[in-house]
């Protein structure tokens, strides 16, 4: 049975989650090794994966995601929190079925607008057609219209993605390709069958393994789902736990690492939508309270700079430079060490083009 163990303090749940997302050293393993390990990479965008990924992996090149991708091994879907994520072949067809009660009740939301329509009808129709051909969002729109002509349209469409797990089909979300956003279902593009709902057991230990320690109320953030407290108390013999300086119990993984909290953490570029900061209830593990905020407007992320593991301003590509705003003043080896990893990323990401590093406006 496991005991509550002491404080962790706000360095030691940062240096453990940064440990868990790759981001205190690069890694070795493979970029579709990578998505899974992650457990995804939130990826409203084509580019923020590449980007994280390359913040993350010792030799990254964007061909590295673009040809898993490509050869149907990771594909991009809605997942978690109702957002597109880029997932291994095998997380589409389970980590789908595992968030499939977050999508009905994100369909209640538009019972207005269908009424007369029958889900199940709507559903089958809707996998009939992207089944028979990929079809862009407009296109499954216009064709289910035909059938319910008195309905909202984009109620219908709401209705078609949350009711099936689809796919955006390739050229859509490879490096330096442009294409619509064309659907299919995961099952057909990927050639197997989905897999029945699992337990959420399997997922809470990846998801520790990630994004660990934490609590039942960050891992349902990060999920988007609700009752999760079951599943972790069947874990709970197997797990260490801890607590934050706010009282509130943390759950571990018992070999997990936990480096001390002064090790070295180098400054990490990260895109837009990074989930290191939207996986946790509380997210001051990454960002300091007085940033809280600074990196979103409205519904837009912003691309982060992380100085010593934590949120410190923001980045930009500005034509030929790469523009650096910080939230405050860098010191001068600081400056001297994000310039350095700012020509590294540069150079994975954009080899053979030219690029200024310059500093921005401070944000204070």
């Amino acid at each position: 049975m496991t005991t509550t163990k002491h404080v962790l303090g706000t360095r030691a749940l940062n240096r453990a989650t940064l440990a868990r997302q790759l981001l205190l050293r690069r890694s070795p393993m493979s970029a579709e090794d990578a998505v899974g390990h992650l457990v995804g990479l939130q990826a409203q965008n084509v580019k923020p994966p590449y980007y994280a990924l390359a913040a993350r992996l010792d030799g990254f090149t964007p061909e590295a995601l673009s040809r898993p991708m490509a050869g149907r091994a990771v594909a991009r879907i809605v997942t978690m929190r109702s957002t597109i994520h880029t997932h291994t072949a095998d997380d589409c067809l389970t980590l789908r079925p595992l968030v499939q009660p977050a999508r009905d009740r994100e369909l209640t939301q538009f019972r207005k607008g269908l009424a007369g329509v029958d889900p199940d009808r709507l559903a089958a129709l809707a996998r009939e057609l992207v089944e028979a051909e990929p079809r862009t969002m407009k296109q499954l729109r216009e064709a289910l219209l035909k059938e319910w002509p008195d309905a909202d349209p984009q109620a219908l469409s709401v209705a078609a993605r949350c009711k099936l797990p689809l796919v955006q089909v390739t050229p859509r979300g490879l490096w330096g390709r442009s294409g619509q956003v064309t659907l299919t279902t995961a099952e057909h593009w990927l050639g197997r069958p989905a897999e029945p709902a699992p337990a959420p057991d399997a997922t809470v230990l990846r998801y520790l393994a990630a994004f660990g320690p934490a609590s039942v109320k960050d891992m349902q953030v990060w999920a988007g789902l609700t009752r999760l407290r079951e599943a972790f108390e069947r874990l709970r013999p197997d797990l260490v736990t801890f607590r934050d300086e706010a009282g509130v119990e943390l759950f571990d993984l018992p070999d997990a690492p936990r480096p001390d909290p002064d090790a070295p953490a180098p400054p990490r570029f990260l895109p837009e939508f990074d989930n290191l900061l939207l996986s946790h209830a509380d997210r001051t593990r990454v960002v300091p309270p007085g940033y809280r905020g600074r990196h979103w407007k409205g519904n837009i992320a912003y691309r982060t700079l992380l100085v010593d593991g934590f949120l410190a301003g923001l980045w930009r590509l500005d034509e030929h430079a790469l523009v650096v705003e910080p939230f405050g003043r860098l010191g001068g080896r600081q400056w001297e060490e994000v310039v350095a990893e700012g020509e590294r990323m540069l150079r994975v990401m954009h080899p053979g083009t030219a690029y200024d590093i310059r500093l921005g406006t401070v944000r204070e």
